[in-house]
């Protein structure tokens, strides 16, 4: 089995895959302070560390990246690729610098691709809300970096010392007659702006208008209902694009 992992700022995501298929996926909270023995102790409660037949990992917490080496050598005793500059990914990245580009956002791309399409637009809810775009050759052509939705509201909370925090759900009515449903109308519907203002901005720089745009992340479910250009939300966007990664460089 091959065990991808995607280690963002806030919260880690695993996926078993045997062969294409995602057997099962689980999430955790993003601990910077985990050594590779404590992920040997977390992982065993999830996965049969005997099992694996390789790893593949990308994270935006570099700190991380060699405690996540540790663990595959020392506990798992399997192969570890890290997505990275100089790793075979089969998408050409049209960035200034390709090496500012988070290893998730490359994942994403690889992923988007296959499954959905060229050209296309990944919106990635985690800390930040991150607009992923892949051109109609094919390559990662940039993107769009914005505060995501728990952090800007974690913010709004620190500093409105009167305003509750409140459950990220959509309200019944956009005009709230309590604060927590007027809370949750901004969070919802002014996010849900954000992306279709973002997203239609996107397309018709692209000149492909009616192109996927693609949801994934933890907060997609909550803000894809009301958004009037996400056409999909797909959870194994980024795991899957890691899967690809992995059976690229297997094959080389």
């Amino acid at each position: 089995m091959l065990l991808a992992i995607d280690v963002g700022n806030t919260q880690t995501v695993f996926g078993l895959f045997e062969g294409d298929h995602l057997e099962e996926q689980f999430r955790v909270g993003t601990d910077r302070t985990h050594t590779g023995d404590e992920l040997a102790v977390m992982l065993r409660s999830f996965v049969d560390l005997s099992a694996l037949d390789g790893i593949v990992l990308c994270a935006s917490v570099p700190t991380l990246v060699r405690e996540y080496e540790a663990f595959a050598e020392r506990w798992a005793g399997a192969d570890l690729l890290v997505l990275g500059p100089g790793v075979s990914t089969g998408v050409r990245v049209r960035y200034d610098d390709p090496r500012e580009v988070g290893p998730d956002r490359i994942a994403n791309a690889v992923a988007v691709r296959e499954r959905h399409g060229s050209p296309a637009v990944v919106v990635d809810f985690g800390t930040s809300t991150n607009f992923d775009v892949v051109n109609a050759d094919g390559d990662f052509a940039g993107g769009v970096l914005a505060p995501g939705v728990e952090v800007s509201m974690d913010a709004l909370f620190a500093r409105a010392a009167r305003l509750p925090k409140v459950p990220f759900e959509a309200p019944e009515h956009v005009i709230s007659q309590t604060t927590t449903a007027a809370l949750q109308s901004g969070l919802v519907y002014g996010f849900a702006g954000q992306v279709d203002a973002i997203a239609s901005r996107i397309l018709a720089e692209l000149r492909a208008e009616g192109a996927p745009v693609v949801a994934t992340g933890g907060l997609a479910d909550l803000i894809a209902p009301h958004s009037q250009t996400i056409t999909v939300v797909d959870h194994e966007l980024t795991l899957q694009g890691l899967r690809l990664v992995w059976e690229r460089n297997r094959a080389a």
